[in-house]
């Protein structure tokens, strides 16, 4: 491993508070960490680069030591321990959860012998373009950088050399002793934040992951691996108002070398609703309440102007913008900041939406004030606008297409407010919405189905499939069962299975008008376990299950995709999207059922009217409407 390039996505773990968080390597470097929020400009964007962008290396000199890493039981304290010749030290890193400033530590712990160590450090603002003015602390506890509105300390009583352009350190370690280091940041016109107390931050730290994730009322199969995932959903999440960004970084590419390269430090509506239910499931009643609040506050408005995504305190203007100066991570440009699809037509986030409040009324969380007149006029809106095509749940950069599942999600939305007004006796327009809801699925039958090959296409016309369709029966369009599903399945494992991952389409069809190519999107390929569970093929849903968990990193950790060819992670990392189709592929397993009963369907839906594969027809295919 050379400490000057990124490594690879996998060797990565994440440290955070719950307002922002780092990625540190294997080799005790962190290449990524944006202060003081997620979303704010990097101090440390090597992870981009290299070394010169900014990053924090703390090993040893032996460059040869062997490394193993692991989280503390049910935290986010991670503990790299290094093994050299002359003896073992543990570089145990953590971020202070909720503290006023945002405050990073780092601890080199003696365990056996006497290690010498290093430190490299390289301060760069502004994306690593800024190279702030640095100067040392009066009682000569450490340093402090300036750039602009920003300051940075690094408190330590480990002599440091070197000052502007990169700060350096040798020093040794023996068995009981520990060398500490906290970094913190602040605004450059206020006085310093005093200096903490490291054990008994270490210890709060320790006692604040450990007391949430005893609320966990998970007892099913891969309990480790969902206990990681949702401590990784709380990391992600945003404390001051409750959104949770769909990962830490932004241009970690979806194809080594290649410009599908996207900023995912926002919050996403097409998340809410599996967020939720993953929440809900697990017992976390409060994160789930946060979540769903903020989603409200964030939409409120005009449902002309509801966006698919959001900033943390539900920020409209994500204004996209590439920087030049960052190499992109392997050589991946363009590095963007921002995000130009939160302007985009998405018609399927009106369902994930009307679900998510849905879901928030089943599971008994107290109804937020305006919510079901808010929820109106965005059925009035969307009865509007459900026909027109739009760029899909993919979030397309070519001409906007009718795909099939943002229509099959215009259905979810009205018939979610038909099982609201019907249920908790709310006042709407009901038969006028039943005549929506059936329009919308008979149009979806009509068109989105392929009767020649039994299958859903992508968009209307189009003899394409893409992963979404697996969540066709999962929202309760349709039984999972059904001889049209079954064919669905069928097309997706013979057009999109690449080594046992799903891809999420073709790339070749120049669908998203990008250059082609893609890794497997990992949440696609649990939506599958999940349809096999559905289908009751459970001893393959298992083993599709088992296969992704084979590919999270040693820590616990997945990112967005995973390239079949060069068997490793692409895409930004980690990523909630699929930690939330872990949570709820474990919950499908141990449930033993299908998707559909988690949805709020309480009884199984009969499918709209359409064409059936004629070698196929049953009775649950033959009804004309689905019912409230």
């Amino acid at each position: 491993m050379t400490p000057d390039k990124p490594l690879r996505i996998e060797d990565y773990a994440m440290i955070g508070n719950c307002v922002t968080a780092a990625l540190v390597g294997r080799n005790g470097s962190i290449d990524w960490l944006c202060l003081p929020r997620f979303d704010s400009g990097a101090c440390f964007a090597a992870l981009l680069g290299d070394s010169g962008n900014g990053r924090w290396l703390i090993a040893p000199e032996d460059a040869g030591a062997a490394v193993t890493r692991a989280y503390r039981d049910g935290t986010m304290i991670l503990e790299t321990v290094f093994e050299t010749g002359t003896g073992s030290v543990a570089l145990i890193d953590f971020m202070v959860p909720e503290a006023g400033n945002a405050t990073l530590v780092r601890l080199v712990e003696g365990r056996r012998g006497t290690v010498a160590m290093r430190l490299d450090l390289a301060l760069r603002m502004d994306y690593g373009v800024s190279v702030p003015w640095v100067t040392r602390l009066e009682d000569h506890s450490g340093l402090c950088a300036i750039a602009g509105p920003e300051m940075v300390l690094l408190r330590t009583r480990v002599k440091l050399v070197g000052e502007d352009m990169r700060t350096h350190a040798r020093f040794k370690v023996s068995a009981g002793e520990t060398a500490s280091f906290v970094l913190s940041h602040g605004l450059s016109h206020l006085p310093p934040a005093p200096a903490i107390d490291v054990a008994a931050a270490l210890a709060a730290t320790q006692d604040y992951w450990r007391r949430f994730i005893a609320r966990s009322r998970y007892e099913g199969p891969y309990k480790a691996a969902v206990q990681r995932s949702l401590l990784t959903l709380k990391a992600l999440s945003y404390a001051p108002t409750g959104g949770i960004v769909a990962a830490v970084t932004t241009s970690l590419p979806e194809q080594i070398g290649g410009p599908r390269n996207w900023d995912y430090r926002y919050c996403w509506l097409r998340d809410a609703s599996l967020t939720l239910f993953a929440l809900m499931e697990a017992g976390f009643t409060e994160e789930a309440s946060r979540w769903r609040d903020w989603l409200q506050r964030s939409i409120a408005g005009s449902a002309k102007q509801i966006q698919i995504m959001y900033g943390l305190h539900g920020e409209r203007a994500l204004d996209e913008r590439e920087l030049p100066w960052l190499a992109g991570y392997e050589g991946s440009t363009p590095v963007r900041t921002g995000n130009a699809a939160s302007g985009q037509v998405q018609l399927d986030v009106y369902g994930e939406v009307l679900e998510c409040l849905h879901q928030a009324r089943r599971h008994g969380l107290k109804s937020a004030p305006h919510g079901w007149s808010l929820q109106r006029r965005i059925v009035e809106h969307l009865a509007n606008i459900w026909d027109q095509p739009d760029e899909g749940m993919w979030e397309i950069r070519g001409p906007r297409q009718h795909f099939t599942f943002s229509k099959v999600m215009a259905w979810v939305a009205v018939d979610r407010m038909i099982k609201d007004a019907t249920r908790y006796h709310m006042s709407g327009p009901v038969a006028e919405w039943r005549a929506l809801r059936d329009a919308i699925g008979e149009r979806v039958m009509r068109e989105g189905y392929d009767p020649a090959r039994n299958t859903f296409v992508q968009s209307f016309g189009s003899r394409e499939v893409d992963a979404s369709l697996l969540l066709i029966s999962s929202v309760g369009f349709m039984r999972a069962d059904d001889p049209r599903m079954l064919g669905t399945v069928k097309a997706i494992e013979e057009d999109l299975l690449e080594d046992g991952f799903v891809l999420r389409y073709r790339t070749q069809s120049n669908v998203d008008g990008l250059p082609e190519g893609e890794g497997a999107f990992l949440a696609c390929t649990f939506w599958l376990a999940d349809a096999y569970t559905a289908q009751g093929r459970h001893k393959e849903a298992k083993a599709t299950f088992e296969r992704l968990l084979g590919l999270s990193n040693d820590v616990g950790l997945l990112s967005e995709e995973y390239d079949p060819k060069l068997k490793r992670q692409v895409g930004n990392f980690p990523q909630a999207f699929s930690h939330v189709a872990l949570v709820a592929g474990a919950m499908t397993l141990w449930k033993g059922r299908g998707f559909e009963r988690r949805m709020g369907q309480e009884t199984a839906p009969e499918p709209p009217a359409g064409p059936l594969p004629a070698q196929a027809a049953s009775p649950a295919a033959t009804q004309t409407t689905a019912q409230a």
